[in-house]
């Protein structure tokens, strides 16, 4: 994780889940880099330029696109707790956003044909908020798992259970 990133939980609170989007949920991202490399590499070829500078030039962007993409998944952490779930996005600027899990009305998760074959998809949390307020998990790793874990901490919750489960290290 990056440095400051990490979820403190409150006294008592357990940790069920903690992760990121899963880097197979950003393949699209890094193929559209390849192809922006590509047509800027097609580009410099028709101007003239030579071997070694549309190498570098193809080799800068992938190099840009893949810090980037790394940068931005590794920003997102996404925490699931015996309390509340919580998402973190940012490095420099910080969005956050939280939610009571009592609040959770309905869990739903969604997967394109792609994001099915890659095993990641987006779980989304029905809360008893406004509905302009979306809570998402997107492209995370195996979704379902995903939501049994939400369920299993909303069932044990509602039966007033404590000391639910223990840290899960599926990213």
């Amino acid at each position: 994780m990056l440095a400051g990133m990490s979820f403190t939980p409150s006294p008592g609170e357990q940790i069920i889940f903690q992760g990121h989007p899963s880097w197979r949920s950003i393949l699209a991202f890094y193929l559209k880099g390849l192809l922006i490399a590509i047509v800027i590499a097609l580009v410099a070829k028709l101007v003239g330029q030579g071997f070694f500078a549309i190498f570098m030039i193809l080799l800068v962007v992938l190099g840009f696109t893949v810090v980037i993409g790394f940068v931005r998944r590794m920003a997102t952490i996404y925490t699931i707790t015996n309390r509340r779930l919580n998402i973190k996005r940012g490095i420099v600027a910080r969005d956050i956003q939280e939610t009571r899990l009592e609040r959770v009305q309905n869990v739903s998760y969604s997967q394109t044909a792609f994001e099915r074959m890659l095993n990641v998809g987006s779980v989304d949390f029905d809360t008893a908020s406004d509905a302009e307020n979306t809570f998402v998990f997107s492209g995370v790793a195996n979704p379902q798992e995903v939501v049994t874990q939400v369920d299993k901490a909303t069932s044990a919750g509602a039966a007033g259970s404590h000391g639910l489960g223990h840290p899960s290290d599926s990213y």
